[in-house]
């Protein structure tokens, strides 16, 4: 779900040219175009269906709140640096701490690229099922989609890449046709299911719709750093988050609760749109799982140099394939709540090390210590407290995501201050 874009790799060692700024207004259209996504439908879908759509709504709100400030916060530090992503961390957690972060992040998008696979799977289920004649299963349509996106990304990516801005978008138009029919047949029922496909409670929600979304906010700065101005940031942000995910959410919640289902394949099937509509939507996953691909392959080069990118997107392709197959899809929820846990602190220490620690100069990332201890530490530490508090509901916000934030950010700022004094 994670969308770096291929800029990622332009001026990649250090501070973006000045000239190169764009109005904050077209990197929020780019984020808000990628929130019309399919595992974003499911993530509403199944969210409308545990809490109602009032419930699901307010949710919705608050997750684009939440977004927008942490997007505040790192789209200003990358413009007034003007350094991607993997500077800032490498900078705060040191080289080589830098380098386990990325294989983290690695891995979180190999998680997404089984995600997605898995909509392409479905959607040639659908496609057999509704008599288009191929032959198959799920888990042999999983595989032949991820040889094909994997070759795709390695031979052709940078018009996937273009092709993903036309893609994504339409998906959204496809999201509202298949909502004006589900409303067509009559008044829909806004209270949750007697018995939804995933039961949550609004913390849970919440923090699934937060942790969705997460690593677009960690990663922000390989986009925000092309803003302009600090001014332009703020404004860029709250044109996307706070509007993007709750109208997603109103659609999505709307058609679960009309029709009872969350899978937007068989939907589309069932209610005639036909070839031309799956395959929008199959173009988007592709488009989409391309760019994960391309994200992760960028992350483990700058972190294992002596590997090939090809390889290594053909090594993520595999694992992310057999996430497919294990059935990460069913683990939706569980898998957003984790991401929830496991990417704000990141963001939370290079954003309070931005404000605070390395406020003179931008060149700070090249003389980077192997590993910032204190950084590794406040990581590794919010984990250890926060994954057992969620499992045995123990909470201080109703909010993993947001426990996590607020637990490393105070941590890391203790252990600064604890530092200066000794």
């Amino acid at each position: 779900m994670s969308h770096s874009t291929s800029s990622s790799d332009t001026y990649a060692s250090g501070p973006l040219p000045e000239h190169l700024t764009v109005p904050g207004w077209r990197v929020a259209l780019i984020i808000a175009s990628f929130t019309f996504s399919l595992p974003g439908f499911l993530n509403g879908a199944q969210t409308g269906m545990a809490l109602g759509f009032s419930g699901a709504v307010l949710a919705a709100l608050l997750a684009g709140l939440i977004l927008c400030a942490g997007a505040c916060l790192t789209a200003l530090i990358s413009v007034r640096t003007r350094l991607t992503t993997y500077l800032l961390v490498q900078r705060s957690f040191g080289i080589k701490g830098a380098a386990l972060v990325n294989i983290v992040i690695a891995i979180v998008h190999f998680c997404w690229f089984g995600v997605n696979v898995s909509f392409f799977g479905n959607a040639m289920v659908a496609a057999a099922n509704d008599g288009f004649g191929i032959p198959g299963n799920f888990s042999s349509f999983v595989v032949i989609g991820s040889v094909l996106i994997t070759i795709s990304t390695i031979f052709g990516f940078r018009t996937l890449d273009r092709l993903a801005m036309v893609a994504v978008p339409l998906v959204g138009i496809i999201l509202l046709a298949v909502c004006y029919t589900a409303m067509a047949d009559g008044p829909v029922d806004l209270a949750p299911a007697a018995n939804p496909p995933v039961p949550m409670g609004f913390g849970i929600a919440l923090s699934a719709l937060v942790g969705g979304n997460m690593l677009t906010v960690a990663a922000m700065p390989d986009l925000s750093r092309f803003i302009r101005t600090e001014r332009g940031a703020l404004v860029g942000m709250a044109l996307s988050f706070p509007f993007a995910a709750p109208v997603l959410m109103v659609i999505s919640a709307l058609i679960a609760l009309a029709t009872g289902q969350t899978d937007i394949m068989q939907l589309v099937v069932g209610m005639g749109f036909g070839v031309p509509a799956l395959l929008m939507l199959l173009l988007s996953v592709w488009t989409i799982n391309a760019l994960n691909l391309y994200s992760a392959g960028l992350s483990m080069a700058a972190t294992f140099p002596k590997l090939r990118q090809p390889l290594i997107i053909i090594v993520g392709g595999a694992i992310g394939c057999v996430f497919a197959l294990m059935g990460i899809i069913d683990s939706f929820i569980p898998f957003l709540v984790t991401l929830g846990l496991i990417i704000p602190p990141i963001a939370a220490i290079y954003v309070i090390d931005g404000f605070l620690v390395y406020r003179n100069g931008v060149d700070e990332a090249a003389s980077a210590p192997p590993v910032r201890w204190e950084a590794i530490a406040v990581w590794f530490g919010s984990l250890a407290v926060t994954m057992p508090a969620m499992a045995y509901e123990v909470t201080l916000t109703t909010v993993p995501a947001l426990d996590a934030t607020l637990l490393a950010a105070a941590a890391y700022l203790l252990v600064l201050r604890f530092k200066r004094k000794s």
